[in-house]
């Protein structure tokens, strides 16, 4: 009966100590590097996945995936990024995402004329009138910045308003905040990489970069 009382006793304490040992090192997960990354292509695909596939998941998702898939079934798999997670991506990069993967990791050809046509879709009419200069938080939504970056917190990359302290007394703040946004890096912030937005205009490259300074 004593051993019996004893031994109750122990698991008391023990618990007791387990309790105060959950409460005083709080529960941290540290991920691992990211280091899967999307095969090069001359398909404008390519560029595309890099900035807004890689905003919301690793390359690595490709790898489970069916192998041989079709440009049909790459596209539909791009398209259900978009209808069904919300991936901020248009119909047009639907398709020309998937003519990349289609042909990088599918059964299709880079010369098919179906992935041709993906690839390159008819310009848009210009419009007939000019058009008012797109502000800077149509630019962060447009081009999935909100994904990774917030204004006040950390989300994946920096605040904007942590970049803004950082090049606060750098006279060439400017340019350094616009070549990141262009070119992307890693090792500024952590390991996470950044991708490259080449596509951008000088304007809305200026429009982006001077706005993030001035948070």
């Amino acid at each position: 009966m004593k051993l019996m009382k004893r031994m109750t006793t122990l698991l008391c304490a023990a618990q007791v100590g387990w309790i105060g040992l959950a409460s005083a090192a709080p529960l941290s997960i540290t991920l691992p590097p990211e280091t899967a990354v999307f095969k090069p292509s001359a398909l404008p695909g390519y560029q595309l996945a890099q900035q807004k596939c890689s905003t919301c998941h690793s390359a690595d998702y490709i790898s489970f995936q069916p192998p041989g898939m079709t440009l049909a079934q790459w596209t539909g798999e791009a398209g259900k990024m978009q209808h069904v997670y919300g991936a901020p991506i248009s119909d047009q990069d639907v398709s020309i995402i998937g003519a990349y993967l289609a042909v990088t990791y599918g059964s299709a050809h880079a010369n098919d004329a179906e992935v041709q046509a993906a690839s390159n879709p008819p310009a848009s009419q210009p419009p007939a009138a000019p058009v008012a200069k797109v502000d800077a938080m149509a630019l962060l939504q447009g081009n999935a910045c909100l994904s990774c970056h917030a204004i006040d917190h950390k989300i994946v990359g920096p605040a904007y308003h942590e970049v803004a302290a950082k090049y606060a007394n750098d006279p060439q703040a400017l340019a350094k905040v616009t070549s990141s946004i262009q070119h992307g890096g890693t090792g500024k912030w952590g390991e996470v990489p950044m991708p490259p937005f080449a596509q951008l205009s000088p304007d809305d490259l200026h429009t982006l970069s001077t706005f993030i300074l001035q948070q």
